[in-house]
């Protein structure tokens, strides 16, 4: 792997100790959108959520790929000196969290996988991408204005929220903090999966997928128990791809019943 980049993160639970545990966010997402669950993981353990490169406060590049992501938790990890990690990953983080233990197995203590496989995926978020880049921002002066510019693209009223998580007021201006050339320009990576061939984790492995979600279907089953054949799969009732924030309480319960 090439040398990753520095990751800003939120962390709690400081004065835990034992081996740390790693949140990671999905597209578009930011360690600040785990920021509650990350509270209530600190009354077991030291936590760190991550902003991933192109997102959050972390740095920009146009590198976008999963090994590149990964290679970004491992720096994360070496610089603090930490032999090893429990991950947790949505999505695109989950992706990462999978790279990063199929690729260096030793380093995963524990990996849970929130509504991903290690498959490439037809759904692509391109036109939301488009929609953030053509928004008009320049003599924006309320949120509600850029909102209403995405309402086409994006007729969900809480997907359109949570894009706008990335809109950013600073000096009387609105600016996206995600890098969205980047993000666009590599959409075939990120819907995909790098080709890591035989590759295995060996390690405890949980699958958590949402019912009203398609992204862990049965179809998916076959190539997660080939890269982790310890994987245990739970689907929480009702749960769409955003599971963690439409039912909290059951995906907390359980991630710390597993980590």
């Amino acid at each position: 792997m090439a040398q990753g980049l520095p990751l800003t993160y939120l962390e709690a639970g400081e004065a835990n100790g034992g081996t740390p545990l790693l949140v990671l966010h999905g597209l578009f997402g930011s360690a600040r959108n785990w920021q509650t669950l990350a509270k209530r993981f600190a009354e077991r353990h030291r936590v760190y959520a991550l902003d991933l490169r192109n997102h959050g406060g972390a740095p920009w590049s146009d590198e976008m790929t999963y090994p590149a992501m990964a290679a970004d938790v491992l720096r994360f990890l070496d610089d603090r000196g930490f032999a090893r990690a429990s991950v947790v990953g949505h999505s695109m983080g989950g992706k990462v969290a999978m790279t990063l233990a199929l690729t260096h197995p030793d380093r995963v203590e524990r990996l849970a996988v929130a509504d991903i496989a290690p498959v490439a995926y037809t759904h692509t978020h391109a036109p939301f991408v488009a929609a953030m880049k053509q928004a008009k921002l320049e003599g924006c002066t309320r949120r509600s204005e850029v909102e209403a510019q995405l309402a086409d693209a994006v007729p969900e009223a809480p997907l359109r929220s949570f894009l706008l998580q990335n809109l950013v007021l600073e000096q009387g201006s609105f600016h996206w903090r995600i890098n969205l050339d980047a993000i666009g320009a590599r959409m075939s990576d990120l819907i995909g999966f790098p080709d890591l061939g035989d590759a295995r984790y060996d390690g405890p492995t949980l699958f958590i997928g949402g019912t009203r979600s398609d992204y862990i279907v049965p179809e998916n089953h076959a190539a997660i128990r080939r890269h982790f054949p310890k994987a245990a799969i739970e689907m929480i009732e009702g749960a769409g791809h955003w599971l963690h924030a439409e039912r909290p309480q059951e995906f907390a319960a359980l991630v710390e019943a597993f980590a």
